[in-house]
């Protein structure tokens, strides 16, 4: 049967304005996928959460696999905490509790709306390979956020930070190069196929948390 895979969320995925005159993720995830499969783009850059939610309630009937990239722009409201100087090692641990519970109720509402959906669903851990030390020590504590939601949906986490974990992967600070949307493509062409595969197994697909690289 012909798979319909639908991207949702942000830049990580709707990145053609950073790849001019190169294949975005979409385009290369299509090469990657078998001639009679579709792809469909309805991520938009920029995206926060809230907008994501919103965007999952677009998708098509006929989709069989859902793949949602989202956060990272969340996190951008929450830049300027990295400037603040603080005396104590707990008050640099406050603010980043702080980022972290704003961060969460938006995010976990776009991941309940995705468990609903009731098809194979991956959604993207923020990867941080670019991002230096700092930067990428704050991410991992919304990357801790992001991986209980996933898991305790029931849905499955695809892990970009082990994907994009090259300098070469990046076009800029954020957005993923045409290199890296490569490996971000092959990623998702084989979380499809790996749960097509688990499907075809045990002739059922159950809402079992997985990690996929």
């Amino acid at each position: 049967m012909a798979r319909h895979v639908i991207l949702f969320g942000d830049s990580i995925l709707d990145n053609a304005s950073y790849v001019p005159g190169w294949p975005d993720v979409t385009e290369q995830l299509r090469s990657e996928l078998d001639p009679e499969d579709r792809v469909t783009l309805l991520a938009v850059d920029g995206s926060i959460s809230e907008q994501v939610e919103r965007q999952l309630d677009l998708c098509p009937e006929d989709a069989t696999h859902v793949v949602v990239s989202c956060g990272g722009n969340d996190i951008l409201h929450h830049a300027s905490m990295l400037e603040k100087e603080v005396s104590t090692v707990a008050s640099a641990l406050a603010l980043l509790m702080q980022a972290r519970a704003e961060f969460e109720p938006p995010y976990r509402s776009m991941v309940q709306r995705a468990s609903q959906l009731a098809i194979p669903t991956a959604v993207c851990t923020i990867y941080d390979a670019n991002m230096g030390q700092l930067t990428a020590t704050a991410i991992s504590v919304i990357n801790d956020a992001i991986t209980r939601d996933v898991h305790r949906a029931g849905l499955d986490l695809l892990d970009l930070r082990l994907v994009c974990d090259e300098a070469a992967d990046y076009g800029n600070t954020i957005e993923p190069s045409v290199r890296g949307g490569a490996k971000i493509a092959a990623a998702i062409a084989n979380y499809v196929r790996s749960v097509d595969a688990k499907a075809t197994n045990s002739r059922v697909f159950g809402r079992n948390s997985r990690v996929f690289v």
